[in-house]
């Protein structure tokens, strides 16, 4: 790890700011419209739009690199999304917003698809993987800190607009003067979405579904606190919880992902995911109560996204599953589009606790499915083997871009060949009867 912090320090602090930027901003959506008088079904809207404009970023990013160059798109993406934070203010109208919002997306789904390559690139073959785990805790810490900026002005003024719009700007310059080298930039040919269905029905729904609970953490959470009265410090503190949790719960879960049935254990984590997110719906009257609901279905949720991309690989040939990053992140992707809207008509009609209610309701969903599955074919998990290969799970956050995916493909690959080779040595070695 320190190898990687000294070849890449650089990367990961204009990421970790840029994350902190985008955090804020996106509390702050849900407290200021609130203030506009937005209705909860326009706040869900507002919060889909990023998501479409990430989705968009995703698909077309490489596409604008490849022509024009890293240095190009990373300058220009981020000149938009510095330009757009401070015109929240200006433009108090949700139709105005849900526009900015999809640039918003855009933008920063092009801007981490240019950051991750070069992380990629400063890194070697021998610490890839670490690499990737600190870029997910830099993610995970820079979304934590963006909470924690939530109380440094009044929701109502321009000076949270501000601060989100410098820490942008800043994100760029040790990125941008760095001495890591520009990459050379290529993807996988992606893999329809048919077959991916067809190889791993079960991680295909479960990514689809999980898209609907991430993104109503992370653009209906601020929302759900408005309406129940809480303060802008209690707001920012609930939001930190769910990504707090997934700190605690991530590399655990990663470990026992590789020593069981990995099927057993989304399904199992999911249910256990859906009861704590039951808390919040029971125990609303208590902040302690929604804290510690946070901080366990945050907690829970956030590494099935990594367990059923693993799944999902242990039903691909190695060389499909590179391929089936950039399908894996659409479907996730399509998922966090409906998930805000659904969810804010859910609290339409049943009212703050129907946040809650969504989440349950969402992660129930992967675990009954997840038990379906069991019924239809066998596990991929040999029990008499004992375990996976030991570095087959890569921790991986859903705001991420396909080109993470892909990389946490490529690692997921390397470890197949090597548990291959390993094997096929073992075997020639055996003496015969």
């Amino acid at each position: 790890m320190r190898q990687v912090l000294a070849s890449a320090w650089a990367i990961l602090l204009g990421l970790m700011l840029l994350q902190v930027g985008n955090s804020l901003q996106g509390s702050l959506m849900g407290i200021r419209g609130g203030i506009e008088g937005f209705s909860t079904f326009q706040l869900s809207l507002i919060a889909s739009a990023y998501f479409v404009g990430f989705l968009g970023g995703s698909q077309l990013a490489p596409g604008m690199i490849r022509r024009v160059g890293h240095v190009r798109v990373f300058a220009a993406l981020g000149s938009f999304i510095s330009a757009v934070l401070i015109l929240y203010p200006v433009l108090p109208n949700a139709y105005a917003w849900m526009a900015l919002r999809v640039i918003i997306g855009f933008s920063l789904s092009g801007v981490y698809v240019t950051a991750e390559s070069w992380l990629n690139n400063a890194a070697s073959n021998t610490n890839r993987g670490q690499a990737l785990s600190a870029y997910m805790l830099v993610q995970m810490f820079g979304l934590i800190l963006g909470q924690a900026m939530l109380g440094f002005g009044d929701p109502g003024g321009f000076i949270l607009f501000i601060i989100p719009s410098v820490l942008v700007s800043l994100s760029f310059a040790p990125i941008l003067l760095s001495a890591a080298p520009t990459p050379s930039f290529d993807t996988a040919k992606p893999m329809s979405l048919t077959q991916i269905y067809r190889n791993s029905p079960f991680g295909f729904v479960g990514i689809f579904l999980l898209g609907f609970v991430f993104s109503a953490q992370f653009g209906m959470s601020a929302v759900y606190g408005t309406q129940i009265g809480l303060s802008v410090n209690q707001i920012a503190m609930l939001v930190s919880a769910f990504f707090v949790g997934g700190i605690v719960f991530q590399f655990p879960i990663g470990w026992m992902s590789d020593r069981m049935d990995r099927r057993v254990l989304i399904s199992g984590v999911a249910a256990a995911g859906a009861l704590s997110a039951s808390i919040g719906v029971l125990g609303g009257g208590s902040f302690a109560t929604l804290l510690a609901a946070g901080v366990l279905a945050g907690g829970l949720a956030q590494p099935l996204y990594a367990l059923l991309i693993a799944y999902t690989n242990d039903y691909l040939e190695t060389d499909e599953m590179a391929a089936a990053s950039g399908g894996l992140v659409f479907v996730n992707g399509l998922g966090a589009i409906l998930g805000p809207p659904t969810v804010g008509w859910l609290m339409a009609v049943a009212g703050p606790g129907g946040f809650w209610l969504f989440l349950t309701l969402a992660l129930a969903g992967v675990a009954v499915y997840g038990g379906w599955r069991m019924t239809q074919r066998p596990s991929a998990y040999a029990a008499e083997a004992g375990d996976y290969d030991a570095v087959s799970y890569a921790p991986l956050m859903p705001s991420v871009s396909a080109y993470a995916v892909e990389t946490a493909q490529e690692l997921y690959v390397e470890a197949a060949e090597e548990m291959a080779e390993t094997t096929e040595t073992t075997t020639t070695q055996a003496p015969s009867d």
